[in-house]
C-alpha cells in the first residue's frame, strides 16, 4: 500500500497525521501538489509537484494510483477514480467513500455545484473541527491496521 495526499488543499493537522503514521508504519506516502510543499525529511515521505493548473495533482493520482493504495482527498471525482482503480479513497473528515457511496456524493456534488452556479448556495464545508479531525484520525489508523494484517 502507498499512501497519496492530494495536498493542494489538505488541511495541516491532516497532513501531520499521515506524517506520523507513515513514519511509525513505514509506509510509502506521496504529497502531491502544485507548489512547493515543506515535509519534514524522510525516507517514506515525499513531495510530488505537479504542473500549475486545473486538476493537475488529481490528474497525476489518478494515474499513479495501484489497487489497495489510499488516497486522502476530498475531491469527489478523484475519489472515484480512485475506487475505479481499486484503492481507497479518505476524506480529511473521516468519510471512506467506496462503490456504496461514491455514485451518491457524485450526484449531490453535481446538484451543489449547478446551486452555486446559479448563487442559490454559497460556500463549502465548514472548516474542521475537533470531530473532524478525531473521525479522521480513527479511520485512517483503522485503514492502516486492516492493510498491515493483509
Amino acid at each position: 500500500m502507498r499512501i497519496w495526499v492530494d495536498a493542494d488543499a489538505c488541511p495541516r493537522v491532516i497532513r501531520d497525521i499521515v506524517i506520523r503514521a507513515a513514519e511509525k508504519r513505514a509506509i510509502e506516502t506521496a504529497f502531491v501538489a502544485n507548489q512547493g510543499l515543506t515535509l519534514p525529511p524522510s525516507p517514506w515521505v515525499r513531495a510530488v509537484r505537479v504542473p500549475g493548473g486545473f486538476d493537475e495533482a488529481d490528474r497525476h493520482i489518478a494515474e499513479a494510483v495501484q489497487p489497495g493504495d489510499l488516497v486522502i482527498t476530498a475531491d469527489i471525482p478523484l475519489a472515484s477514480a480512485v475506487i475505479a482503480k481499486g484503492g481507497l479513497a479518505l476524506n480529511p473528515r473521516g468519510t471512506l467513500y467506496d462503490e456504496s457511496n461514491i455514485g451518491e456524493r457524485l450526484a449531490v456534488r453535481d446538484m451543489l455545484e449547478e446551486l452555486r452556479d446559479q448563487r442559490r448556495v454559497r460556500g463549502g464545508p465548514p472548516p474542521l473541527d475537533q470531530k473532524d479531525r478525531a473521525a479522521f484520525a480513527n479511520q485512517f489508523d483503522r485503514l492502516l491496521a486492516r492493510a498491515s494484517r493483509g
